[in-house]
């Protein structure tokens, strides 16, 4: 949930995201909307990320933000030529109020079906109170979930299909989600990764924040692995290098920098390794 880039400056924050604007967030400030790679757009903030996978069919929208952050989606979907009405069905990477907080004006504004995982359905309907480590701190607008996803399950619309993988430990119900693209008479592997910071607070081994939390970071990463990757994107524009790459595009690069396999790689590394260093010290100190 915290932007990887700076995770410790916010941490102290992390109570007061509920209570007042997030507008004052540097990560939620507003960002120019772009085509990223065939279609796939991005609408997000400046590292709280939305995407928009644009079908004949109608729109699939990918992470919807704080309260304060659906003015900033509507008015990229709009300057991209689309409708926000077109939306159809809304995606999360997690149930974290920096990412699903804007869920219900988004609903109101697009009337789409909203999508969860099944271990975070009870998230969204409590309007975050029933997340095991943000409940107490952080709360946002309950929403009821239309379809419950499965994992390896494929969501289909217009022709497009994303595929939900549970990548849970970041949050309860973190879900990775990868879709096939087409450009330039090539197919790319895009890889959506949901989230892989250890929020603040968090332990695995003495007081686990939820049963299994630890075998579900050690399997997401796993699964992570796994998955072919060639367009990198994720909940957090600091997971993937966005801005840099945004400029990079908008400097007009030969190949598009947003493939980068290597990036991906890079970035699972880091956060594993940060994660075993954890799990090390908390068995070390049991």
């Amino acid at each position: 949930m915290f932007r990887i880039a700076i995770p410790l400056l916010l941490a102290g924050a992390a109570s007061s995201f509920a209570q007042g604007s997030a507008l004052s967030e540097p990560g939620n400030q507003p960002f120019p909307a772009y085509r990223i790679i065939g279609n796939i757009y991005y609408v997000g903030a400046s590292d709280i990320t939305s995407y928009l996978i644009t079908t004949p069919a109608g729109h699939i929208l990918i992470n919807s933000g704080y309260e304060d952050t659906p003015p900033i989606i509507r008015d990229g979907i709009v300057k991209l030529g689309f409708k926000p009405t077109d939306v159809k069905i809304l995606l999360n990477g997690q149930a974290h109020s920096d990412h699903v907080a804007g869920q219900a004006a988004i609903e109101r504004m697009t009337g789409a079906k909203i999508y969860s995982s099944a271990r975070e359905v009870a998230v969204l309907e409590t309007g975050g109170k029933a997340d095991p480590r943000w409940g107490r701190e952080q709360t946002y607008p309950p929403v009821k979930v239309d379809h419950v996803v499965r994992d390896l399950e494929e969501v289909t619309l217009g022709g497009t299909t994303l595929v939900a993988h549970m990548t849970p430990g970041h949050s309860i119900g973190c879900t990775t989600w990868t879709m096939k693209v087409s450009e330039g008479g090539r197919t790319y592997n895009v890889v959506f990764v949901g989230g892989t910071t250890i929020n603040p607070g968090v332990e695995f081994v003495r007081h686990p924040t939820y049963p299994g939390i630890a075998e579900d970071f050690a399997r997401t990463f796993q699964v992570l692995r796994s998955l072919p990757c060639d367009v990198f994107l994720g909940a957090h524009g600091g997971y993937y290098g966005m801005t840099a790459k945004y400029e990079k595009m908008k400097s007009g690069a030969a190949v598009n920098p947003f493939i980068d396999p290597q990036g991906y790689r890079a970035f699972i590394d880091r956060s594993e390794r940060t994660f075993r260093e954890k799990l090390a010290q908390e068995k070390g100190s049991h």
